[in-house]
């Protein structure tokens, strides 16, 4: 059985981002993936500093680094903050990718990761300028980024009070990517 990580780069109460990201898990589930859905908002990191390494690495970020070793693939749903990804993602990217023991290879627990990547912003374009360099950073570090993606634009008219979407076809469109990184990786162990 796959597993899958599934995170946002919001921490914001009622994140569209949050909400998309658990449609695209529930779609990951009815395929056959374990799903374990986090919000970064409880893996409080200090912004990523050397010096703070190398006095002690912080539990959250090794926690956090944890996850993402012990699952097959990501699902990962990113607000736009200036055509590009968000500082917290960004930062619990970092902290993930730095060795926690001698002799650790190189971004070990990123290496050999599937991953999707969607977003969701207030805007007209849904965020589609941020997953450009979202879909760099992780390829640079190992993780295949499958092609497939979803951006949804205005959002905060987009879902129900239940958190379902409002246009069906959206809702399912964002649960096909959850599903199509389920059966890629049920593939990839079988």
């Amino acid at each position: 059985m796959a597993k899958i990580l599934a995170f946002s780069g919001s921490s914001r109460i009622g994140s569209c981002n949050q909400k998309m990201l658990e449609i695209a898990a529930a779609g990951a589930r009815q395929a056959g993936a374990e799903v374990t859905v986090v919000n970064l908002a409880d893996y409080v990191m200090p912004i990523y500093n050397q010096d703070l390494e190398a006095q002690a690495f912080p539990e959250a970020a090794r926690a956090f680094k944890k996850l993402i070793t012990e699952h097959d693939g990501l699902l990962i749903a990113s607000p736009e903050y200036n055509s590009a990804y968000s500082a917290l993602l960004k930062n619990a990217i970092d902290w993930a990718s730095r060795p926690t023991f001698d002799n650790e290879i190189s971004l070990s627990a990123y290496r050999g990761k599937f991953a999707i990547i969607m977003a969701a912003s207030p805007g007209g374009l849904g965020g589609m300028r941020g997953l450009v360099s979202l879909r760099m950073l992780l390829s640079n570090m190992n993780v295949n980024v499958l092609a497939s993606q979803v951006t949804l634009g205005a959002a905060l008219q987009a879902f129900n009070a239940d958190g379902s979407m409002v246009d069906e076809q959206k809702q399912q469109s964002i649960e096909a990517l959850g599903q199509e990184l389920s059966k890629l990786l049920d593939s990839q162990v079988s």
